[in-house]
């Protein structure tokens, strides 16, 4: 993971805001990490070697970066794609379940959409998006997919936060203390 590894520690390829969106919080903005070719195709060859073997019929990710990189990785697995969006941005026809979590900054809603021709339940899915704080978003995703009937058999994220969580089960690419 040269680039990951090393670019990013020397060069600090992703960049903080303070107090955004709300105050008291550091954002962390992965997008340069997208931007930088070499980099996105790091991410995305170093996910799919992690899911490959997996047999897993689905990705999904939760708007606004897991979209992107989720929806890479599914095409190079030649696997679907499931968005998680927030509320309001499916049309209420196509919405199989709504769910509430809360977040370091406030409270969301996210959606998975129906599926075309196909069911959640007994489908095997892998879930990425770009950072785990609290992990809430991660959780909530997945508790939302298990009520549903399909199997989560695996979680991705590019940066674990490690110092707000425990998680001992998600896969990361980077794994940072936010001091």
């Amino acid at each position: 993971m040269k680039i990951l590894r090393n670019e990013l520690k020397n060069e600090l390829h992703i960049r903080t805001q303070k107090d955004f969106p709300t105050e008291g919080i550091e954002f962390i903005d992965i997008m340069p990490l997208i931007i930088q070719k070499e980099t996105f195709k790091e991410i995305i060859d170093k996910f799919v070697e992690e899911i490959k073997g997996k047999d897993v019929d689905y990705i999904v990710g939760p708007e606004a970066r897991g979209l992107i990189v989720g929806a890479a990785v599914a095409n190079q697995l030649g696997i679907g794609f499931i968005p998680i969006r927030k509320a309001g941005k499916l049309p209420p026809t196509t919405v199989e379940k709504q769910f509430e979590y809360e977040k370091e900054y406030g409270k969301d809603k996210l959606e998975l959409p129906k599926l075309v021709n196909d069911t959640y339940m007994g489908k095997r899915i892998y879930l990425l998006d770009d950072i785990y704080a609290t992990g809430n978003t991660m959780k909530a995703t997945k508790n939302a997919i298990e009520d549903i009937g399909g199997i989560v058999v695996g979680q991705g994220v590019i940066m674990n936060i490690k110092e707000l969580n425990n998680a001992k089960d998600i896969y990361s690419l980077l794994d940072i203390n936010e001091t």
